[in-house]
This record gives structure tokens, C-alpha cells and sequence, in this order.
């Protein structure tokens, strides 16, 4: 029996024998019907668990006014008095409605913005939210049709599987935002470790605490609250079932004379399937994710060089300093974009104009790179490998092969020392082995002693004054083959180095105070404009560090291979969805420079827009051909 249940022995009776008149009628009454509330109950009225006559006059229930009756005889009666939220129901009958009715039309807004919310933020608009999901037709049909319990079981699953949906979509957000690329299911997992430590390097590990504890518990928050807010629809609906039938019927029938009709607002659609787009796309790209595995052990069979004897490799280059460098997000949105073509063509100009005055001469043209945004260790093995490094994937299968880099068949011949300058290394990295160095300089072995900028362990000109100090300007030594990192222009972009004496660079300690002069980050974002011009001013320094350097300690056997690994993310190439990166040969030797006449690069720094254009997969073989043995 319910605890809330009165008592069912004879009402007091007034004075006179006649049952008191409160207005109230019983269930054969002829009284006015008490309209329902939103939940279905009548107003004014408690929960199903109460009967539904009032209570007599005198309880503790009652909301009449005179005198209470004693608690006692009260529990003797068997009458019990109202706590909480149902004693307050049937005090403020309006409030209570109020309240019913405003959670569900919460619970209505929550679920539509499941089913219409986009996975990109720049398709958030009004007319997103004004459309009709066929999803949702299609799932109020099926829970009108089950029986209660089934219904009951299937209406939470759907909200927790709702709020699984939902949460991809705002992950895509985020990998759209930096990758220009959703989520992947099968590949992608490995990033998020990434993301945290992304945000301990720039925040702090107190600020990575907190936006991780943030991220989960809101992912817990919206798989609850999509849940209760479908199984609150779901039993709204089974209370108004012929009302819910018609409605349903009604917007069935909109969306599809909506669809045949090609109605539009604002140019979106009315009727739409996105979520079953969405997953649909998602499936496919599960099945693709595992059928690369199989395509890429087929392309990574075939190496062109894999027979060539160790004495016919490389052989127009022995004798050189051959230095492979990536400069961290220089894209070609750096060149191109108008708001900072002037100051990044300033800055190359005036390095081919000292270069060539140190006796350089230099090439450039573009090179397409597998990924946008972040990836840096999937570009360089894609420039390295001469295979598509698109994914974790394929990278993972890449370095637990023997496939053959460009820095292994350096390390082949015999004829150089290959060695890693990787001051973005800041913990074990077993892939080093892969690449064949025979020596890596992490951020931890460069005699660095100054701050952190951000994400960025070590400044770019401090990098390379650390491997002259430590391979280049060695006395007695053999060519070297140097594969190095330049991380300054690295996201976020803010604090930022610049420039400050060679002579002066000592431990790094002087980049403390370069440091506070800095920008914060935290400001910085909130204007994509002080991004954009953040990021500029980053490739600007860290192609000034380059240039100086080679200026400063180059000589008739350097030979410079420097490029960009990916363009920066969306924030910065504002919509521009190419993956074109510059590349560029600087030597002294004038030979260097004639074997690659017939790949028709720009002369100096800066490409032209129309110089060729490459995969970055094709380099490798490329000047593997150049530089060997012809006729």
C-alpha cells in the first residue's frame, strides 16, 4: 500500500450527520474535471500513488484553513501527512504545473538538439534547429508501438545511445577545428592521450586536471540527461497516445512533402536524415579504417632502392652535410593568405638575399602533406618513408616494418653519422630506431635551461645552436646526416621567441625574461585575429633562425632540405582546406643545385604559386634518383 494512501474508513461526518461539502467529488461525481498537467496527473492532485478524493478536513493534507488535527489520532486513522515535493504538489497546484510543464519542454529541447545539432561549428545556425529529423518521426512511431516494458527498456537505450551520438559530434567539433577532419573511430583513440598532454604542456597539470574532470563529467551529464529526457517524452506520449499517433502522422507526412517539395530555409533543408548521414558515414569509415591495413602492406611491399648495393646510394652527396628540417606547422597559408603574405615575404626575401650573399643558392616549390592542423610525426614519415602516412594506423605498421626511410639508406652507405635534433621529445621514442639515427638529442640533451613556451620545450635557434655545439662543429668529424625538429611555431603559438645574439644564447637562461614579455595564450585565443598574427610571427622566427644559422656556420658542404610538415589549424587557414606545405634545397655547391634543374622549382626561399606540386610521399624517391649514380 502506498505510504501516501488515506485512510478508507468512513469520513468524518458534520455536525448534523452529513459528509462535508469541500467541493471535491469522487470518481462517479458530476463535478468539474480538474484538467490534466503536463505529466498527465490532474491539477491540483498528487501523483498516481494517491487516491483520488481528498483528504478529509483536519489532516495534515489539508490545505484548507482552520484547525490542525492532533498528530496522534492523525496515525491512528491511518492518515499520514505529505512530504516534500508531493505535499507541496497539492499545496501550489500552479507551481507544480509550471514546474511539470517546463521540464518537459526541457526535455523536448534537449532531445531536438540531439537529433539536429551539427558536428561542425561553423553549420551552428538558426535554421539547424528549425528542421524535421527523421529520426525522431521514425522513433516516436516505434516507441507508440512497443508494449510498456519494452518501451520503457528501449527508450532509455535510445536516450543513452542519443547522447553517445551527440558527444562524437562535439569531438568532431574539436578535431575539425584543429585537424579539418572528424573523428575517427578506429585510428583516432590514441589522440586523446595526446590532447591531455597538449594540455598539460600549455596549462599546466592543474589545468589538465580540470578540463579533464570538466570533459567527463559533462559526457556522463549528457548521456543521463538525454535519457531521462527521452524516457520523459516516451511516457508523455503513452498518457496522450491518440494525440501522439496524429502528431506523429502529421510530421511524417511534412517531412516527406517537404523533401519531395525541396523546402529550404536559409538554404538548409527542412526535412533531414543527418544522424543517419552521420552514421552512415561513420560505418564506412570503420570498414575503410579496417581495409587500409591490408592496401597499405601492399604499398609499403614495393621500394624501388630496396636492391640498389649500399655503394650506388646517394653517391652525387657523399662528402656533405645533408640537414633534413621541418619547420612545426609552416603551411602554405603562411605565403598565400593576404593578412600575412607582406611580413612572411619580407622575411624570405631577405633570407635568400643573406643566403646568397654567404655564397647560398636555394630551390622551392610545394609539397601536399597527409594531414592538416597536427600530425607532425605522420608528415615526416610520410616525407621520409615515401609511403601515405595518413593515419595512427598506418604509422604504427610503418615503424614495425623494415621499410626503408630516406635517413636509413643515409645510414646504409656507411658514409655519414645520421643523428636526431627532436627538442619536441620529451619522454622515450622507440620510433628513433626505425628512422636509423644513430644518436637523438631530445629536449632533455640539448643543455637547455630556460622556460618552456608553451607547448615548446626548446626555442628554434637555441636547437641549432645546441647541434653545432654538439655534432656540426666538432672537429675531425665524418659528413653527417642530421634529421632536425624546429618546434617554436608549434600551437599555440603564444609565448613566442625571437631572436637575440648567438654569442648570447649561453644555457637558455636568457629566454626567461623573452619569456615574460610574451603573450598569454589565454588572450590570445579569444581573438582569432591575435591567433593569426601569433602564428605569423612564429614561422617568421623560426625561418630567421634557419636562415641565420646556415648564414652563420654553413659551409661548401651544407646541404639544407627544409620544409613545413602540415599547414596550422582551421583557426589560423580560416576555411582553407588545402594541405600544401613550402619545401626548399639550400646549397653552396652549385652541383647540388643542377641535379634537381629538371624539377623546375623557384629559385630563393619562396615558391611561386605555380611551381610544381607535390605528394609529400614522392619526395623520397625522388631525390634518392636525383642524387644517385645515372646512365
Amino acid at each position: 500500500m502506498s505510504l501516501f494512501t488515506r485512510s478508507r474508513q468512513q469520513p468524518d461526518m458534520t455536525e448534523g450527520g452529513s459528509a462535508p461539502d469541500d467541493g471535491t467529488t469522487g470518481r462517479g461525481g458530476d463535478g468539474d474535471r480538474p484538467e490534466r498537467d503536463a505529466d498527465g496527473d490532474k491539477a491540483g492532485e498528487a501523483g498516481p500513488d494517491e487516491e483520488e478524493t481528498a483528504a478529509p478536513p483536519g489532516t495534515v493534507a489539508d490545505s484548507a484553513p482552520g484547525p490542525r488535527s492532533d498528530p496522534a489520532s492523525d496515525a491512528e486513522s491511518g492518515v499520514v501527512a505529505r512530504p516534500g515535493w508531493f505535499g507541496r504538489r497539492r499545496r501550489h497546484p500552479r507551481i507544480a504545473r509550471g514546474v511539470s510543464v517546463g521540464t518537459t519542454v526541457l526535455a523536448g529541447a534537449l532531445v531536438l538538439f540531439a537529433l539536429l545539432v551539427p558536428n561542425r561549428i561553423e553549420r551552428i545556425e538558426f535554421a539547424s534547429f528549425v528542421r524535421i529529423p527523421a529520426e525522431g518521426v521514425l522513433l516516436a512511431g516505434l516507441l507508440l508501438a512497443l508494449p510498456p516494458r519494452p518501451r520503457r527498456i528501449a527508450s532509455v537505450a535510445t536516450g543513452v545511445f542519443l547522447g553517445l551520438v551527440t558527444v562524437l559530434k562535439f569531438v568532431d567539433m574539436g578535431f575539425y577545428q584543429i585537424l579539418a577532419r572528424p573523428f575517427d573511430l578506429v585510428l583516432d583513440w590514441i589522440l586523446l592521450d595526446d590532447a591531455t598532454d597538449f594540455l598539460r604542456e600549455s596549462f599546466g597539470r592543474t589545468g589538465q586536471l580540470l578540463a579533464v574532470a570538466g570533459v567527463i563529467v559533462l559526457f556522463v551529464a549528457l548521456l543521463v540527461l538525454t535519457a531521462l529526457a527521452v524516457v520523459r517524452l516516451t511516457h508523455l506520449m503513452d498518457r496522450h497516445r491518440p494525440v501522439a499517433a496524429r502528431t506523429t502522422l502529421i510530421l511524417g507526412t511534412a517531412w516527406i512533402s517537404c523533401v519531395t517539395l525541396g523546402v529550404q530555409i536559409g538554404g538548409v533543408p527542412v526535412a533531414t536524415k543527418g544522424n543517419a548521414e552521420f552514421l552512415g558515414h561513420r560505418v564506412e569509415q570503420v570498414r575503410a579504417g579496417l581495409r587500409d591495413a591490408r592496401v597499405f602492406d601492399q604499398q609499403a611491399s614495393v621500394d624501388a632502392f630496396a636492391d640498389t648495393p649500399p655503394d650506388r646510394l646517394l653517391t652525387e652527396l657523399r662528402g656533405k652535410d645533408v640537414l633534413f628540417t621541418f619547420i612545426e606547422s609552416y603551411g602554405r597559408v603562411a605565403i598565400d593568405d593576404p593578412a600575412m603574405a607582406a611580413r612572411t615575404d619580407t622575411v624570405l626575401k631577405e633570407g635568400t638575399g643573406r643566403l646568397k650573399a654567404a655564397g647560398f643558392e636555394s630551390r622551392s616549390g610545394w609539397l601536399r602533406s597527409p594531414v592538416t592542423g597536427a600530425g607532425s610525426w605522420l608528415a615526416h614519415s610520410t616525407f621520409l618513408s615515401g609511403l601515405w602516412i595518413k593515419n595512427q594506423q598506418r604509422y604504427r605498421s610503418l615503424t614495425t616494418s623494415d621499410r626503408m626511410t630516406l635517413t636509413r639508406y643515409f645510414r646504409k652507405t656507411g658514409a655519414w653519422r645520421t643523428v636526431g635534433i627532436v627538442p619536441g621529445v620529451r619522454r622515450a621514442w622507440p620510433e628513433g630506431k626505425f628512422f636509423g639515427l644513430d644518436h637523438i638529442y631530445d629536449s632533455e640533451h640539448l643543455g637547455y635551461h630556460g622556460p618552456y613556451f608553451s607547448w615548446t620545450p626548446v626555442p628554434d635557434q637555441f636547437s641549432l645552436e645546441a647541434f653545432e655545439r654538439l655534432e656540426h662543429g666538432r672537429k675531425d668529424r665524418e659528413p653527417i646526416m642530421a634529421e632536425i625538429i624546429l618546434a617554436s611555431s608549434h600551437n599555440p603559438w603564444s609565448p613566442i621567441a625571437h631572436m637575440v645574439d648567438w654569442d648570447d644564447l649561453g644555457d637558455g637562461s636568457v629566454f626567461h625574461r623573452i619569456k615574460k614579455e610574451g603573450t598569454d595564450p589565454a588572450e590570445v585565443w579569444k581573438d582569432p585575429q591575435k591567433v593569426r598574427a601569433e602564428y605569423r610571427k612564429a614561422i617568421e622566427y623560426s625561418i630567421r633562425s634557419l636562415t641565420e644559422w646556415v648564414e652563420r656556420y654553413g659551409d661548401e658542404n651544407t646541404v639544407l632540405v627544409f620544409l613545413g610538415d602540415h599547414q596550422p589549424g582551421p583557426t589560423v587557414t580560416a576555411g582553407d582546406t588545402g594541405k600544401d606545405v613550402p619545401v626548399t634545397i639550400v646549397a653552396h655547391d652549385e652541383k647540388v643545385l643542377e641535379r634537381v634543374a629538371d624539377w623546375d622549382w623557384t629559385d630563393g626561399l619562396k615558391p611561386a604559386e605555380d611551381a610544381p606540386r607535390w605528394g609529400m610521399d614522392t619526395f623520397r624517391d625522388r631525390f634518392m634518383t636525383a642524387y644517385g649514380p645515372r646512365g
